[in-house]
Protein backbone atom coordinates (compact mmCIF):
# COMPACT_ATOMS: atom_id res chain seq x y z
CA UNK A 1 0.00 0.00 0.00
CA UNK A 2 1.35 3.54 -0.64
CA UNK A 3 2.06 5.51 2.41
CA UNK A 4 -0.24 9.29 2.67
CA UNK A 5 2.84 11.28 2.13
CA UNK A 6 3.80 9.63 -0.93
CA UNK A 7 0.31 9.89 -2.35
CA UNK A 8 0.27 13.29 -1.33
CA UNK A 9 3.43 14.17 -2.75
CA UNK A 10 2.35 12.84 -6.05
CA UNK A 11 -0.78 14.58 -6.45
CA UNK A 12 1.25 17.79 -5.25
CA UNK A 13 3.32 17.65 -8.22
CA UNK A 14 0.65 16.43 -10.29
CA UNK A 15 -1.41 19.71 -9.60
CA UNK A 16 2.09 21.87 -10.03
CA UNK A 17 2.59 19.90 -13.47
CA UNK A 18 -1.66 20.87 -14.44
CA UNK A 19 -0.97 24.10 -13.58
CA UNK A 20 1.90 24.82 -15.07
CA UNK A 21 0.50 23.34 -18.25
CA UNK A 22 -2.25 25.40 -17.96
CA UNK A 23 -0.05 28.34 -17.95
CA UNK A 24 2.11 27.13 -20.13
CA UNK A 25 -1.24 27.15 -22.82
CA UNK A 26 -2.49 30.80 -21.89
CA UNK A 27 0.39 32.73 -21.54
CA UNK A 28 3.73 31.29 -23.07
CA UNK A 29 2.17 29.31 -26.85
CA UNK A 30 0.21 32.89 -27.47
CA UNK A 31 4.01 34.67 -26.59
CA UNK A 32 5.94 32.17 -28.94
CA UNK A 33 2.87 32.65 -31.51
CA UNK A 34 3.54 36.36 -31.26
CA UNK A 35 7.44 35.87 -31.44
CA UNK A 36 7.32 33.94 -34.44
CA UNK A 37 5.55 36.75 -36.59
CA UNK A 38 8.56 37.12 -38.93
CA UNK A 39 8.24 33.24 -40.60
CA UNK A 40 6.40 32.08 -42.47
CA UNK A 41 2.64 30.92 -41.18
CA UNK A 42 2.68 27.63 -42.13
CA UNK A 43 5.79 26.73 -39.83
CA UNK A 44 4.55 29.24 -37.52
CA UNK A 45 1.31 27.22 -37.33
CA UNK A 46 2.95 23.58 -37.29
CA UNK A 47 5.52 24.91 -34.69
CA UNK A 48 2.85 26.14 -32.40
CA UNK A 49 0.17 23.08 -32.89
CA UNK A 50 3.31 20.76 -32.33
CA UNK A 51 3.90 22.54 -28.53
CA UNK A 52 0.67 22.58 -27.92
CA UNK A 53 -0.05 19.29 -28.76
CA UNK A 54 2.82 18.26 -26.93
CA UNK A 55 1.36 19.94 -23.77
CA UNK A 56 -1.91 18.33 -24.15
CA UNK A 57 0.23 14.62 -23.76
CA UNK A 58 1.32 16.03 -20.31
CA UNK A 59 -2.01 16.64 -19.39
CA UNK A 60 -3.27 13.63 -20.13
CA UNK A 61 -0.57 11.44 -19.14
CA UNK A 62 -0.93 13.83 -15.11
CA UNK A 63 -4.68 13.24 -15.00
CA UNK A 64 -4.12 9.51 -16.21
CA UNK A 65 -1.31 9.26 -13.17
CA UNK A 66 -3.74 10.62 -10.66
CA UNK A 67 -6.84 7.99 -11.50
CA UNK A 68 -3.78 5.55 -11.30
CA UNK A 69 -2.53 7.13 -7.90
CA UNK A 70 -6.13 7.35 -6.81
CA UNK A 71 -6.72 3.35 -7.68
CA UNK A 72 -3.66 2.64 -5.60
CA UNK A 73 -4.38 4.22 -2.89
CA UNK A 74 -7.41 2.55 -2.54
CA UNK A 75 -6.07 -0.57 -3.01
CA UNK A 76 -7.68 -1.37 -6.56
CA UNK A 77 -4.91 -0.14 -8.71
CA UNK A 78 -4.44 -4.52 -9.22
CA UNK A 79 -7.35 -4.72 -11.57
CA UNK A 80 -8.76 -4.33 -14.89
CA UNK A 81 -9.48 -1.16 -15.08
CA UNK A 82 -6.01 0.38 -14.39
CA UNK A 83 -4.44 -1.34 -18.09
CA UNK A 84 -7.22 2.05 -19.70
CA UNK A 85 -5.22 4.27 -17.92
CA UNK A 86 -2.00 2.83 -18.81
CA UNK A 87 -2.56 1.92 -22.05
CA UNK A 88 -3.64 5.73 -22.62
CA UNK A 89 -0.52 7.01 -21.32
CA UNK A 90 1.77 5.03 -23.37
CA UNK A 91 -0.23 6.38 -26.54
CA UNK A 92 -0.27 10.14 -24.98
CA UNK A 93 4.09 9.28 -24.28
CA UNK A 94 4.49 7.49 -27.66
CA UNK A 95 2.48 11.10 -29.10
CA UNK A 96 4.55 13.16 -27.47
CA UNK A 97 7.74 11.39 -28.80
CA UNK A 98 6.60 12.01 -32.36
CA UNK A 99 5.30 15.52 -32.08
CA UNK A 100 9.16 16.02 -30.60
CA UNK A 101 10.57 13.99 -33.48
CA UNK A 102 8.34 16.92 -35.78
CA UNK A 103 9.95 19.62 -34.16
CA UNK A 104 13.25 18.36 -34.60
CA UNK A 105 12.56 18.20 -38.22
CA UNK A 106 10.55 21.12 -38.71
CA UNK A 107 14.02 22.61 -37.22
CA UNK A 108 15.90 20.83 -40.10
CA UNK A 109 16.07 23.22 -42.58
CA UNK A 110 16.14 26.65 -40.55
CA UNK A 111 19.25 28.85 -39.18
CA UNK A 112 19.09 26.27 -35.48
CA UNK A 113 22.25 24.42 -35.00
CA UNK A 114 22.43 21.09 -36.19
CA UNK A 115 23.74 20.14 -32.33
CA UNK A 116 20.30 21.58 -31.30
CA UNK A 117 18.35 19.84 -33.66
CA UNK A 118 20.29 16.63 -32.84
CA UNK A 119 19.42 17.33 -29.19
CA UNK A 120 15.57 17.37 -30.10
CA UNK A 121 15.78 14.13 -31.81
CA UNK A 122 17.70 12.66 -29.02
CA UNK A 123 14.89 14.02 -26.58
CA UNK A 124 12.36 12.10 -28.92
CA UNK A 125 14.11 9.17 -28.63
CA UNK A 126 14.31 8.90 -25.04
CA UNK A 127 10.78 10.13 -24.81
CA UNK A 128 10.07 6.71 -27.02
CA UNK A 129 12.15 5.18 -24.37
CA UNK A 130 9.93 6.12 -21.48
CA UNK A 131 6.93 5.04 -23.84
CA UNK A 132 8.67 1.42 -23.99
CA UNK A 133 9.22 1.53 -20.31
CA UNK A 134 5.64 1.99 -20.07
CA UNK A 135 5.22 -0.67 -21.59
CA UNK A 136 7.39 -2.84 -19.51
CA UNK A 137 5.77 -1.73 -16.58
CA UNK A 138 2.15 -2.59 -18.03
CA UNK A 139 3.23 -6.18 -18.88
CA UNK A 140 4.16 -6.58 -14.84
CA UNK A 141 1.13 -4.85 -13.78
CA UNK A 142 -0.76 -7.94 -16.06
CA UNK A 143 1.26 -10.60 -13.93
CA UNK A 144 1.18 -9.29 -10.88
CA UNK A 145 -2.70 -9.23 -11.47
CA UNK A 146 -2.52 -12.93 -13.00
CA UNK A 147 -0.68 -13.92 -9.45
CA UNK A 148 -3.13 -12.25 -7.15
CA UNK A 149 -6.24 -14.21 -9.23
CA UNK A 150 -4.09 -17.19 -8.73
CA UNK A 151 -3.78 -16.69 -5.13
CA UNK A 152 -7.61 -15.57 -4.59
CA UNK A 153 -8.58 -18.54 -5.85
CA UNK A 154 -5.49 -20.63 -3.80
CA UNK A 155 -7.64 -18.87 -0.47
Amino acid sequence: MMSTATILTLRTALVASLVGSLLVQVGILPAIWRDLETVPLAWRVAAVSILALWVVCLQVVAVCIWRLVSMAAAEAVFSVGAFRFVDIVIGAITVAAVLTAGLATLLVPGDVAPGVVGLIYGAAVATGGVALVVVVMRSLLRKAIEMRTELDGVV
